[in-house]
């Protein structure tokens, strides 16, 4: 049968999957990423993976992977094949997409950034199916977005598109590691959530979900944390549409579990602030902590396709 390898490789860990011609999951594994051990340790560990799961499909589908998709965070050159940056897991400039093809029997491999890539799943085959330009805007640790045309996404002139995290929303604000003050994840992420959450129920344990079951109870000093966040990111939203146009908003990451106690008070938020802007469908992300590795997947397939094309052209 043939299938893609596709991988997600975290700060802490590594999901990946045997990915079949129509987006099936023939096979799931996660691994630690190991990054306590440096960042040489790293990359040989996401290579070690890639062969585990390369046999394995030699073995249980008769044939290796025929092609491979790996997602990662940070700053990446997905033209060149290169990790350039990664705070997280301490690299800089890695060639993986050549250390992977050379691990893996020399099979085409594309590198994409992971909220991208995730965004690619969410919009091809999650909660933007059908869309023909939408917006994800995962809310986590930080704010990131992916930026969807016609069922690709947009990297940008330098990898940099969709970092909707870092338009400033209350200008003089809160500083951002980034170096300017007032970014809107420094407002609405769930980090942002938590620590205001944290501050005003004197409660250092407490984290966004908790926040939002408070608010969910009618807990006036979480109500408050929770509008100034809405209030921040429908700011950010609003300049985003009107920039973009996109027809669908998805929203993922920890804060989009609290469901309509996020959504309602959102949207709202957003269609108060238009005005000759069209609104459009603001929804949950539909695949969880799946997307990135079905994006991985898919960025496999399409440059499975790519090459086979070319292989029969004249």
């Amino acid at each position: 049968m043939r299938h893609v390898i596709a991988l997600d490789v975290g700060g802490t860990g590594m999901k990946a999957a045997l990915v079949g011609a129509h987006g099936e999951l023939l096979h799931r594994a996660r691994r630690a990423t190991g990054r306590e051990r440096g960042p040489d340790a790293v990359v040989e560990h996401i290579l070690g993976f890639a062969a585990e799961l390369r046999a394995y499909g030699e073995e249980h589908y008769g044939e290796p992977a025929s092609a491979a998709g790996v997602a990662v965070p940070g700053i990446v050159d997905a033209e060149r094949g290169v990790a350039a940056y990664s705070a997280n897991l301490g690299w800089r400039d890695v060639p993986l997409r050549d250390l992977l093809a050379g691990r893996l029997g020399g099979v085409p491999v594309a590198l994409g950034h992971d909220v991208r890539t995730g965004g690619l799943a969410e919009g091809r085959i999650g909660a933007g199916k059908g869309a023909d330009r939408f917006l994800f805007v995962p809310l986590g640790t930080g704010i990131a977005g992916a930026i969807g045309i016609d069922g690709r996404v947009e990297a940008g002139a330098h990898g940099f598109a969709g970092e909707i995290g870092h338009i400033v929303v209350r200008p003089g604000g809160a500083p951002c590691p980034c170096g300017q003050t007032g970014c809107l994840e420094r407002y609405a992420s769930a980090a942002a959530v938590t620590e205001a959450w944290a501050t005003a129920s004197g409660d250092p344990e407490v984290d966004a979900a908790d926040c939002a079951k408070a608010v969910a109870s009618g807990d006036p000093r979480a109500e408050k944390v929770w509008q100034e966040a809405v209030d921040a990111l429908a700011d950010g939203l609003v300049t985003a549409l009107t920039l973009l146009d996109p027809r669908t908003i998805i929203i993922g990451g920890g804060l989009a579990e609290a469901g309509e106690t996020l959504f309602a008070p959102l949207r709202e938020a957003v269609e108060g602030r238009i005005t000759f802007q069209k609104l459009p469908t603001i929804v949950p992300a539909a695949l969880g902590d799946t997307a990135g590795c079905l994006g991985a997947g898919l960025l496999a397939w399409d440059l499975l396709q790519t090459t086979d094309r070319t292989e029969v052209t004249p």
